[in-house]
């Protein structure tokens, strides 16, 4: 309600300045709405309330009690989305939906609800009781907010409205920011632009790509590692969509000659939230837009739990909990790097600890930790700030990734000055990170002080738990595969049939496949002697590391992953 309600009441003769003053004095102590005070006391009719604020505001007034509003319409709205904003539908006409408020001049309320359902929001208003005992009527044990996607609509319907908007559908080419605007507000486009992004958290996707060409355009979501064409959204809508993207992104829609990078954040209902890492890139025929799902509730900090064996778990904790070093987590992007190294500074996470972290861009934040977010544009990189963090009393030091000679440079002095160290690096293979570390002009006997214990990481398919049966595999595959000779004929080789659940394909989810590399004192002669990573490997393999290969043989031996995923898949030779 406005600040001025009361005394806007008192000269309209509704109330008395006393009654005024005991409404104020009684939402003191219990809180809520004048509004509400006032009539809960008896000062005021709701029909009085609802007619003033009707008048005040010049909206329609509503008395819910006198409607039976139908179950399809309340589904549009989740529950605790209702509860926060103390809203109701109460009907929807064509691209509108009307929606009962006590306050009509929330215009957060009215933006948030249109976000929310893709419509335009058309606001009555009626008494905040009312408001509660229709919330309680329509929402008690129905549980509408049980579905956070209900009635976003279907791909089908939703062209079917493309087809029917001669405004948004006939605009070839658009031209300016103001109708790049307008054409992102087009309710289609919003509902579109909606369904892509729920869609995707449906489906388990951990990436979207909206990709236009030259005649056409797609949108693929990856699933499991593997893209998967979804929907070819009319090409005339490319601007339109792209648009909507960049607003809710809070990027310039105007400019389409440049990358630009942005985040949305969407409330799913249930309290929960789903990030998005939202990255556009200008193409020959368009902007292309890749969306990086983040979801905080599936991410996983029990150690115990990412994949790695009891050993690696060991060698690995060792590292970390040391006073000072370096530790480093490497392989492909989306392998689960960020989630190995958060899952170390969750359990390094203490009040004793001081922790600062450099991200590009910071994926979750976490409390008690110092996360700072990478500025290329205005000078602030990974060694930037690093330099900042050894002048902050630091114990425990994370950079996102170490790309070039300044940022390993001051990260390994960090780790040699009494620091630990967490970072990651981009190679094939945790011997290979060695190599990568010389080769961007660190010294033999600096990189073999500073690192503790390195850590690769790839992510396979796993075979789906609805339709898993037996394979029958020749003996030669699994040589080829290097299953152990003698562990030949001991286990039972699995597959996916294939199914409604995994669409066919006989995977869902992933499996991580580790090998974690000690620094031990003979890896750190042959460092000084100048070995090869194959020999740096091999000696490896002599202490008892297991490769990514050996990982990967493991989850298939036990029945986690399909042999493709060993032999061509993401733990093959090279590796």
């Amino acid at each position: 309600m406005p600040a001025r309600l009361g005394e806007l009441l008192v000269r309209e003769n509704l109330i008395s300045l006393q009654q005024l003053q005991k409404a104020q004095e009684a939402q003191k102590v219990e809180g809520g709405k004048l509004g509400f005070q006032l009539t809960k006391l008896g000062y005021l009719e709701e029909t009085q309330l609802t007619e003033f604020l009707s008048r005040q505001y010049g909206v329609p007034a509503i008395n819910l009690a006198e409607f039976e509003i139908d179950a399809d319409v309340i589904k549009l709205i989740p529950k605790d989305v209702a509860e926060k904003h103390q809203v109701v539908p109460v009907n929807r006409a064509g691209g509108s939906l009307i929606v009962a408020m006590s306050d009509p001049s929330n215009i957060f309320a009215i933006d948030d609800l249109k976000f929310l359902t893709g419509y335009n929001i058309e606001v009555v208003v009626s008494a905040e009781a009312s408001i509660q005992a229709a919330i309680q009527k329509y929402y008690n044990n129905t549980g509408p907010a049980a579905d956070p996607f209900a009635k976003i609509g279907s791909m089908d319907d939703i062209i079917n409205e493309f087809e029917e908007d001669v405004d948004v559908a006939e605009r070839e080419e658009v031209v300016n920011a103001f109708d790049l605007e307008k054409a992102a507000e087009d309710a289609p486009v919003v509902k579109l632009v909606n369904l892509i992004l729920v869609d995707a958290i449906k489906k388990g996707a951990s990436d979207i790509h909206i990709e236009p060409y030259e005649k056409e355009m797609r949108v693929r979501y990856r699933i499991d590692g593997m893209l998967h064409e979804v929907m070819r959204p009319p090409l005339k809508l490319k601007n339109a969509i792209s648009s909507r993207i960049k607003i809710m992104s809070d990027l310039d829609i105007a400019e389409r000659r440049l990358p630009q990078d942005g985040r949305i954040k969407l409330r799913i209902g249930g309290g929960k939230e789903m990030d998005y890492r939202v990255s556009v890139c200008p193409m020959l025929f368009g902007e292309k837009i890749v969306m990086r799902l983040l979801d905080k509730s599936n991410l996983q900090l029990d150690m115990t739990k990412l994949g790695l064996a009891d050993d690696q778990i060991a060698v690995w904790k060792e590292g970390i909990e040391k006073p000072f070093g370096m530790c480093i987590v490497t392989g492909p992007t989306g392998s689960g790097k960020t989630t190995t190294l958060y899952s170390a500074l969750s359990s390094l996470n203490t009040p004793d600890v001081n922790i600062s972290t450099a991200e590009d861009p910071v994926e979750f934040n976490f409390a008690g930790i110092n996360q700072v977010q990478m500025h290329e544009d205005i000078g602030l990189n990974f060694a930037a700030a690093l330099r900042s963090f050894l002048r902050q009393d630091p114990d425990t030091i994370m950079v996102g990734e170490v790309r070039d000679f300044e940022t390993a440079e001051i990260a390994v002095k960090a780790a040699l000055t009494g620091h630990m160290v967490l970072t990651t690096l981009h190679t094939n293979d945790a011997a290979a990170t060695i190599t990568r570390l010389l080769n961007m002009g660190i010294e033999p006997f600096l990189v073999t002080a500073a690192v503790n214990v390195i850590v690769a990481q790839r992510l396979g398919r796993r075979i789906c738990k609805n339709c898993k049966v037996a394979a029958d595999i020749p003996r030669d595959a699994l040589l080829n595969a290097q299953v152990p000779k003698d562990m030949i004929g001991k286990f039972q080789p699995m597959k996916g049939a294939g199914c409604e659940v995994c669409n066919g394909t006989g995977c869902k989810g992933r499996v991580a496949f580790y090998e974690v590399l000690k620094m031990t004192d003979p890896l750190r002669e042959l460092i000084l002697n100048g070995a090869s990573t194959g020999e740096l490997k091999a000696e490896a393999i002599k202490l008892g590391f297991k490769t990514l290969r050996m990982s990967a043989v493991g989850h298939f031996m036990n029945g986690v992953c399909p042999l493709d995923e060993v032999t061509g898949g993401t733990a093959s030779d090279e590796y």
